[in-house]
């Protein structure tokens, strides 16, 4: 497990930084406001007012401090929608440090320590609106059924911290997952990004980006 410190962004909430990499999970500028902008407003959200669906296939690449997949299951509990959440990561954080991370009240802190404590590499049903898979293995070799997910959030590192998850093979493996009609959304919107996404038949959208940064991307599969 690579070092890793408790750090404090813009909005007050925590993110956690990788001191190899000198990596931030999420924005230095706001955690929670990018996570709740990037992948619930504009991947979440958009999909279930597009298609309006009782049941959504999520995958994650980079579940980290589970901030999305928390986020992911307030949205499923509000709006009464299954929320099926498969999340891959090679290194899950321990318990010692994941207990430091304040994104709940008192209230609900319970089931924000529930994504962590459910057990890896099998599916556990949280809540009546929501199922979590979450899988300790690489986007390179996790290999579901294609055609299978409404959503992927593609929260890697970045590509000059992580190049290999933003190579071409490896996003037209990721596409290959995706449902008709599924959104591919991102913080990142390197050019190179929008090329291969549009070279793999996606119709590729540049929206704003959360406060401190001046756009994220958003793909739809064909």
């Amino acid at each position: 497990m690579p070092e890793i410190q408790l750090i404090e962004t813009g909005d007050g909430s925590h993110s956690l930084l990788n001191v190899a990499l000198n990596e931030t999970y999420h924005s230095r500028h706001g955690a929670m406001q990018e996570s709740l902008y990037v992948f619930i407003k504009q991947g979440l959200d958009f999909y279930n007012t597009k298609y309006q669906s009782e049941n959504i296939h999520v995958l994650e690449v980079g579940f980290g401090t589970g901030l999305n997949a928390w986020l992911s299951f307030q949205y499923a509990k509000k709006h009464s929608v299954l929320v099926n959440y498969t999340s891959l990561e090679t290194y899950p954080l321990p318990h010692a440090l994941w207990k430091q991370l304040v994104y709940a009240d008192e209230v609900d802190r319970k089931y924000f320590d529930a994504l962590h404590e459910a057990v890896w590499n099998a599916e556990v049903k949280l809540h009546p609106f929501f199922v979590l898979h979450k899988r300790e293995e690489s986007l390179q070799h996790f290999n579901p059924s294609t055609n299978h997910y409404h959503i992927i959030y593609f929260d890697a590192f970045a590509p000059n911290k992580q190049p290999e998850l933003w190579e071409l093979p490896i996003l037209n493996h990721a596409v290959s997952m995706l449902a008709p009609g599924g959104v591919f959304v991102t913080y990142c919107a390197k050019g190179q990004l929008k090329r291969d996404l549009k070279s793999l038949g996606l119709e590729v959208e540049s929206l704003s980006g959360p406060p401190g940064k001046r756009e994220m991307l958003r793909a739809i599969k064909k």
